[in-house]
Order: structure tokens, then sequence, then C-alpha cells
């Protein structure tokens, strides 16, 4: 199993453009996420795109490494330090983690995906997937115009696939696209939800969907 790094470079390609103009207001203004500016986004797609090349480099050298040094509270501290940074800094920093992300991934070779890593306690196929949900999701949390509605179709498939263990306990969510493709997570008491596919994903990811949602929309589960 591998996975296609063309995606990965179209959203790393458009990182740039996206953040081009930033001012010190304008990081400091409300991201999607409740409590997070844009700043800590900025600082969140910096410090997780260094931590995922890292783990490809590792494991391109038969080695293994952890996801973060000092685990997940030295992740939400170094979060919360750079933040604040001016914008400048913040989008050096997010741009040049993506560059190192693009680097990592070239050389990636096609007897290498099955290399395993620590994150996950998976491989590379894990990696690559989890720097794609990053930096898509996250583009979006930016509030910059880049939103859910944009995501291509392979990348919502994927989404929806990966939330399926946000399914509730005791029920069977039926996700419904509107071109027909349907989704199903979890067993018991069946529940319906339908809308375009690019909402659903967005509202599985827990973000708020472009378009409407029908259905019984339930209380999902942490994210996997």
């Amino acid at each position: 199993m591998s996975v296609n790094p063309v995606p990965v470079w179209a959203a790393n390609t458009r990182l740039p453009g996206l953040l081009h103009g930033l001012t010190d207001s304008s990081v400091a203004a409300d991201s999607v996420l409740p409590g997070w500016k844009r700043g800590h986004v900025l600082a969140h797609i910096a410090g997780v795109g260094k931590a995922l090349a890292r783990q490809v480099e590792y494991a391109l050298e038969d080695r293994k490494v952890d996801v973060y040094d000092g685990g997940r509270p030295a992740r939400d501290a170094a979060i919360a330090a750079n933040a604040t940074n001016p914008a400048e800094d913040l989008v050096e920093a997010a741009v040049a983690a993506s560059a190192a992300f693009d680097r990592a991934l070239a050389k990636i070779g096609p007897d290498d995906w099955a290399r395993s890593v620590v994150y996950r306690d998976g491989t590379l196929v894990e990696v690559v997937r989890a720097y794609w949900r990053e930096i898509e999701i996250h583009s979006t949390d930016l509030r910059l115009g880049y939103t859910p509605a944009s995501w291509l179709p392979e990348f919502s498939d994927h989404l929806l696939t990966f939330t399926a263990p946000r399914a509730p306990e005791g029920v069977q969510v039926v996700l419904r696209a509107d071109d027909g493709q349907t989704w199903v997570w979890g067993s018991g008491e069946p529940i319906e939800v339908r809308g375009a596919r690019n909402d659903l994903a967005a509202w599985a990811a827990g973000r708020t969907p472009v378009g409407p949602l029908t259905g019984d929309l339930p209380e999902l589960r942490p994210y996997p």
C-alpha cells in the first residue's frame, strides 16, 4: 500500500499563497478552533510538519523516534510559546516545515511505504496520510478563504473512512452523500446523515460544514 503524494505536494504549494500578507494583527485574530488564534494554528502547522518529516527521515534509516520530543505536553507548550510570535516568523516557520515534509516525502521509494514508525505504531503510509490531514484541515481552520468545500473528493473519502471510530457506541451512522455514495460507521440503531461529500467530511472531522446536512446528527466520540 502507498499514498499518492501529488495532493500533499499541492497542499504544500498552496500554503505560501494562503499565508501571504498576514500581519501581526491578523495572526492574533481568532481561528476556527475554540481558544486558538491563527498564531496557534500556524505554530501547530510548523510543529507537526517538522515532527512528521522527522518520522519519515528516521524510518528511511530504519530508525524510530518519538513524534515529539517530550510527547504531547511538549507539543502543547511549543504551540503556546510560539503562537504570539511575529507574523513573519510564524509564516516562515510554517512554510519551512511544509517544505521539509516535501523533501522527506520525495525520498520515499516504492519499497519504503511499509517501513515502521512510532506514529500510531504504523508505517510511512500512516505518516503521510496524517500530514495530509493536518495541512488540509488546519488550512481551513485559519479562516483565510480556504474551506472544506475546496477539499478534493479523495481527501473527503479518506476523512470519512479515518473518522469512522467516532461513531457513538450502539449506533450505526450511515453517511449518504448527494451522489449516492455511503459510508457506514459502527453498529446498532441506524441513523442516517445526508449532504454533500465534503460537508459530511467536515462534520466528521469536527468542523462546520459549508452546506446543510440533514438527518439526526449524533454526538460523535473524540477524534481518533
